[in-house]
């Protein structure tokens, strides 16, 4: 009886500890989830008091419109655009400086600060980059005789504008996970290829590549859920233009819920960006419990 009592005394003590947390996780997380869930269900036009029970109507609306296929296709190709060279380019950097030199902190530190700036921030300064007038760019290709281009005008460029902001600022973050990795593979190994007459080239296919590949999966899976998530850049630099051509899924919902009031089809668009980056951060969680574990 003493034992069930503590026991329960222990329960109401871990809940006391534990309430700061869950209160406000349910206020402000759990009921607004679940009440999204309802809305996706309804006609709510985010004004009206009065809304309808609609049922299914709005995510197969959504299947049915030209509109999401075409923000699920720019999403992916999006994020496939910004996941591959920033992946490369940042364990590119990670082998240059991984290495103790002089400056090697200061460059690290230079290729890092994108990272920590603001994305308003960091978008503003690229639209006049990319600005068809009076831009960097095109200063520098009508110096070499090149006509100017509509980098954010043009639905065939708009989106890889997008992309280089996206994988310029990324870099020193995915930089800095790769040196760590580096890091951590042992000086042994590359003393007994030496011994073995390997070439670099081989070391880094034998060696360096396996032994990050954890590194690499995560990075890969958390940088494609930050392209999911992308919105600042969006806003600041093409507005889903031209022609719905870099409207991915976020500023999809973007614009059904605060421009076009539409919150019943926005809630529908929301729950499918969620069930993306649920699946990516549980493949991500159950393929890095494998890698710890063997």
């Amino acid at each position: 009886m003493n034992r069930l009592i503590k026991r329960w005394q222990g329960r109401i003590q871990l809940s006391g500890f534990m309430a700061p947390l869950i209160i406000p996780l349910t206020v402000f997380w759990l009921f607004p989830f679940a009440y999204s869930i309802y809305i996706s269900f309804t006609d709510w036009d985010y004004i009206s008091p009065n809304y309808s029970y609609v049922g299914l109507d709005n995510y197969h609306y959504m299947f049915d419109d030209p509109e999401f296929t075409q923000a699920l296709t720019n999403t992916f190709e999006f994020s496939l655009g910004v996941v591959i060279p920033t992946v490369i380019l940042g364990l590119l950097f990670a082998l240059l400086l991984h290495k103790k030199f002089a400056g090697s902190h200061f460059y690290q530190a230079v290729i890092f600060s994108p990272w920590i700036t603001p994305t308003v921030a960091v978008s503003i300064v690229w639209s006049w980059v990319f600005s068809t007038k009076d831009g960097l760019i095109n200063g520098l290709l009508q110096m070499v005789g090149i006509e100017p281009i509509a980098w954010l005008e043009h639905g065939s460029t708009a989106l890889i504008a997008v992309i280089v902001v996206t994988v310029w600022q990324a870099i020193g973050w995915t930089m800095l996970f790769y040196i760590s990795a580096l890091n951590k593979i042992p000086h042994s190994l590359y003393e007994a290829s030496l011994i073995d007459g390997c070439r670099p080239v081989t070391r880094f296919f034998k060696i360096t590549l396996p032994l990050v590949s954890p590194t690499t999966f995560f990075l890969v899976i958390v940088n494609m859920i930050n392209a999911i998530q992308a919105f600042d850049q969006f806003q600041i630099l093409t507005q889903g233009g031209p022609g719905g051509e870099t409207r991915t899924l976020l500023y999809l919902f973007y614009q059904q819920a605060f421009e076009r009031y539409e919150m019943g089809p926005a809630a529908a668009s929301s729950l499918i960006i969620l069930v993306l980056t649920g699946a990516l951060t549980l493949i991500n969680t159950y393929m890095g419990k494998r890698w710890v574990y063997y």
